[in-house]
């Protein structure tokens, strides 16, 4: 493995846009090198200024050009950015020799310059938000709880499913709140998406169509597929003996979303790529966020895996994190940006290798990220156990 390049301590966050929150605080605790880069200078000293940070990190006016000339080798960049911004800044840090962080996917464009930056001694570190990002901590922990009690070898059938959604933490009639750019929402919907049901593989062109209700915590919600869900089947770790009944990864809406949001679905159905951009602007005009708004944060991933040996051994785990935001902070923002302040550090620390890391590459990291996050005031339940026959 290529050698590591040591961190220099100047981390550079780009963007401080609905998920930028107390995670950034965090960073400027434990480094005095935190540049902030926004729009144009005065944003950014005003998006201090509404963290509480004036002083404590350094505004800047964003331009990759702008950015990439003050980079130095061992510098951490975390885009807050949207998704296709993100390669062309790893390519730049690439090109620096600088470390990559962000909360997003994993895409392809990105996906080809990590044997560069691997190279290169560089940490691409991805998909370290809530979802993605908690939600891998909370699967690998399941997963390793019952590959314990199961065992690896044991032939086994499993339902796994990855529930996640920021909501209003008041309901309004319109049954949601804005957490991320409304286009990017009506873009997700427009996205099919494929999963395990009945154990077998399954396409739903249009996600909100295979809406169901979920019962979380004896409250119901509403929840469809999202993206794809089938690789994360062996990035979890499931056994290759265990056999899925379920297996989804999803979104997670307040009961009674699927008929408020039916005229928005007709758009959908039938508009183009300009006519959804305009009714994402349509959208944000109607249903805007305000100060005085309060969002909620709910995620909740269960596992249930029964054995095939017919002794009636079985496990069943969930994890449930239900937060709702503050005065100070939203709780999107505080999800989103406390894991990705707490990858940061570990790169900072040089605890990660060079190449690809996700919040969770192994069932041990995600025990210690989530003791972390909950040393730090996160706050989620876990309940587990096993019965043999």
């Amino acid at each position: 493995m290529p050698d590591l390049v040591p961190a220099t301590g100047t981390v550079h966050w780009v963007g401080a846009g609905l998920s930028t929150g107390s995670g950034l605080a965090d960073l400027c605790e434990r480094t005095d090198g935190v540049r902030l880069w926004h729009r144009t200078a005065e944003r950014a000293a005003e998006a201090l200024d509404r963290l509480g940070l004036t002083g404590r990190a350094a505004p800047r006016a964003y331009t990759l050009e702008a950015l990439t000339a003050e980079l130095a080798p061992g510098d951490v960049v975390v885009s807050m950015l949207p998704a296709p911004d993100h390669a062309p800044l790893l390519a730049a840090c690439v090109a620096r020799r600088a470390h990559f962080a962000c909360s997003s996917y994993v895409s392809e464009a990105v996906l080809e310059q990590v044997p560069a930056a691997e190279e290169a001694g560089l940490v691409v570190l991805t998909e370290a938000g809530l979802d993605p990002g908690i939600d891998h901590l909370f699967a690998h922990s399941l997963v390793a709880r019952a590959r314990e009690v199961i065992g690896d070898g044991t032939a086994a059938t499993y339902r796994l499913t990855s529930y996640c959604g920021g909501v209003p933490a008041v309901p309004n009639d319109f049954r949601y709140r804005f957490s991320w750019a409304p286009l990017g929402v009506l873009n997700a919907l427009r996205s099919p998406a494929r999963y395990i049901e009945d154990g077998a593989e399954t396409v739903a062109v249009r996600p909100w169509e295979a809406t169901r209700r979920h019962v979380v915590d004896g409250e119901t919600f509403e929840v469809y597929p999202n993206r794809d869900s089938l690789p994360f089947i062996g990035q979890y770790g499931l056994p290759p003996a265990w056999k899925p009944v379920s297996f989804v990864r999803g979104t997670l809406r307040l009961d009674g979303w699927l008929r408020a949001w039916e005229p928005v679905f007709e758009e959908l159905r039938e508009g183009d790529d300009g006519r959804i951009a305009a009714l994402a602007r349509e959208l944000a005009d109607t249903y805007p966020t305000t100060d005085a708004d309060r969002d909620r944060v709910v995620l909740a991933v269960s596992l249930d895996v029964t054995s095939g040996a017919g002794d009636g051994t079985s496990w069943s785990g969930s994890y449930l994190l239900d937060l709702v935001g503050d005065e100070g902070e939203s709780a999107m923002a505080r999800c989103v940006s406390r894991t990705l302040a707490l990858g940061v550090r570990h790169a900072l620390a040089g605890d990660l290798p060079p190449g690809l890391n996700r919040a969770a590459e192994t069932a041990a990291r995600s025990a210690e990220w989530l003791d972390e996050l909950a040393g730090e005031g996160l706050e989620f339940t876990l309940r587990a156990g096993g019965a043999d026959g």
